[in-house]
Parts: C-alpha cells; sequence; structure tokens
C-alpha cells in the first residue's frame, strides 16, 4: 500500500543510506515525518515523494554544473605511486581518495573500485586510467590523483600502453549525470600529450595541482 507506515530501518534500506542518516534527516525535518510516542515513523508515499522532488532538483542542477577542478580535488589528494601491479595501485590511491570529507566509508570505496575494474579495465588509452564509482555512502563528488613512477603493465588497456595516470572518482549515488560529464572532461584533456609528459614530469605534488588548474 502506497500509504504503509515505515520504520528508520525500512527508510534507511530503502534509501541505501545508514540509520544515523535518516534519523538525522528527521531531527532537523529534512524528510517527511512524524513521531509516534518517541519513535520515528514514515509514510511510504511522502518519502517516495521526497525522493522523486530531490531525485528532479539534483538532476537539474547537475545539468547546469561545469567540471571545477578546484571543487573536486585537493592537493593532498594526489600523490606519487610506486606500486606496479594494477591492484596495489587502486588500493593506494583509493585510501588516498577515503581522506576527503565527501567519503564516508574508506572500506567500501576501495571494494567497489576494485569490483568495477574487474568487471571491465578503466584505461581509456594513451597510459591513462579513470578508476570510478557511485555510491550512496559518498556525500558529493570527489577525485585523486595518481602519478605512477613505475608504468602498470597489467590494466588491459586499449591501445597495450601500461597506465602512468591514474584519476580516482568517487560520487554520490543521485550524480550520474556530473558524474559521466567528470569523466568525459578529464578524457578529453588528457589527449594532450604535452599535459601528459608535464605530469609525468612534475617534482612534486603541487606542480601536479597547479598543471590540473591550468588545464
Amino acid at each position: 500500500m502506497e500509504d504503509d507506515i515505515l520504520t528508520i530501518e525500512e527508510v534507511a534500506k530503502y534509501l541505501r543510506v545508514s540509520d544515523r542518516t535518516v534519523y538525522d534527516w528527521a531531527q532537523k525535518g529534512e524528510i517527511p515525518a512524524g513521531k509516534i510516542g518517541t519513535v520515528w515513523r514514515f509514510k511510504k508515499s511522502e518519502v517516495e515523494n521526497w525522493v522523486n522532488a530531490r531525485l528532479s532538483s539534483d538532476s537539474t542542477k547537475q545539468a547546469e554544473q561545469t567540471v571545477q577542478v578546484r571543487n573536486i580535488l585537493s592537493p593532498d589528494r594526489i600523490v606519487f605511486i610506486s606500486q606496479t601491479s594494477k591492484h596495489d595501485a587502486l588500493v593506494e590511491l583509493a585510501d588516498v581518495l577515503a581522506t576527503a570529507p565527501q567519503v564516508k566509508d574508506g572500506a567500501e570505496l576501495t571494494q567497489e573500485i576494485l569490483k568495477r575494474e574487474e568487471l571491465m579495465s578503466t584505461a581509456i588509452g594513451r597510459g591513462i586510467a579513470i578508476p570510478h564509482v557511485r555510491l550512496s555512502s559518498v556525500t558529493d563528488l570527489v577525485m585523486a590523483v595518481g602519478v605512477c613512477r613505475k608504468p602498470i603493465a597489467d590494466f588491459q588497456t586499449i591501445d597495450d600502453q601500461p597506465v602512468n595516470l591514474l584519476f580516482m572518482i568517487a560520487a554520490a549515488y543521485n550524480q550520474h549525470s556530473y558524474y559521466l560529464k567528470t569523466i568525459s572532461h578529464f578524457s578529453a584533456k588528457f589527449k594532450d600529450k604535452d599535459l601528459r609528459d608535464a605530469m609525468l614530469s612534475a617534482l612534486n605534488e603541487k606542480e601536479v595541482y597547479d598543471l590540473l588548474m591550468k588545464a
């Protein structure tokens, strides 16, 4: 029935977020809810309408968003990687990305990044890979960059070139449009060989960051 009454746990499961998140939303009045005694309860139809309104709003905002690197990357999420295997390089970069406040579950991030890579290689050619996931435990799109000191040969690349630049992107589950736009942005930017070579020749993280800001 559309007016089924749901508990916090049921709403959390439906929305794929934590119980605590739903509780906080209810406390702040951000989600339609009511109290029966001291316990929060939710009408299923009202929750569905709230979700649809949120998704419509987010889709409009994302359609208008342009990719601003400074909004999704900070210098502390750029790292020089010495790993020589795809698995180890992805784990190292996921650990760096997990330091971003937008990432609420680092273990899930690493697990899903590796799972995504098993399904299909995220290498796009020209020595570049863009591992990416959308997760309900990520609150906003965020990125980390890995510059590989040693080429990584086991990425199953489309042009048989080893990977030496990694751009890892994690987004919230409802950021599909912005997520695809960001992946496309970096795929296009790094067709520029001079930019790729400059990043690989950079002496420190700030040089890499400055190159990305100028690009």
